[in-house]
This record gives C-alpha cells, structure tokens and sequence, in this order.
C-alpha cells in the first residue's frame, strides 16, 4: 500500500491559502452593511412629548429642534410612549424601530444621516 503523508508544508499550502484569502475577500465585499444600502423612504419619531422627555434632554432637544430639519422625518406623539425611530419602505411599511432612550443628541443625528436621511435646504422649504 501506498502511505500518504499529510504534514503541510509551506509549497503545498499556498495555494490553499490563496484560495481561502480570496474566499473571505469575495464574502467581505458580497456582504452590504444594510444601514448603508438600505434605501428608507421616510421616519417617524414617536415619543410622548414631555413626561419622559424631560429625563432625557438630548433626545428632547434632537426631537424638537434637529427633527423638524430633516426630509420625509416627522414626529408623533404618542402619551406614555418611550422614544424611538421607526424606518419605513416606499410602501409605507416599517422597516426597522430603533429606541433613542439612551443615545446623545448627536447620536441622534447621526443615526438619522447614516440610514440616508438629509437635512433640508432653502430649496426645500419653498
């Protein structure tokens, strides 16, 4: 019988890596991030307007004064309710609901500019 040795030298194993490099390289770039790609046709923030809000200035501020500033983003309120960010598809469906509760104001924003939201301009307004 003819015996097989199975030890791994450098020579024999290039190839092989090769090929696993450019596997993982092909799934890396295959592989979206949706909060890049995903195309949301608008937002709704809801929260109560006040009772919670008042514990959690950042987000009062962002929902007050920064929401009102951005395209296809409103604000309903709704009493008792907890701060989130709801996504929608074109056909008015939710996507995605995000809490606010624990983020900045600036997280705030970010989030909204990161899922492809934009702030008005003068052009806008008209």
């Amino acid at each position: 019988m003819h015996q097989y040795d199975f030890r791994f030298s450098k020579v024999n194993m290039a190839p092989v890596i090769v090929v696993i490099f450019f596997v993982a390289v092909a799934l890396a770039t295959s592989h979206v991030d949706s909060t890049t790609t995903n195309q949301y046709a608008s937002a709704r923030v809801e929260s109560c307007s006040g009772c919670r809000l008042t514990q959690l200035p950042d987000v009062k501020q962002f929902i007050f004064e920064d929401l009102p500033n951005y395209n296809n983003v409103e604000f309903k309120h709704i009493p008792g309710a907890v701060p989130k960010l709801l996504l929608f598809n074109e056909n008015e469906e939710e996507v995605e609901r995000l809490p606010l509760s624990s983020l900045t104001r600036e997280e705030c924003n970010n989030l909204l500019i990161s899922k492809g939201f934009t702030k008005k301009t003068a052009k806008d307004e008209i």
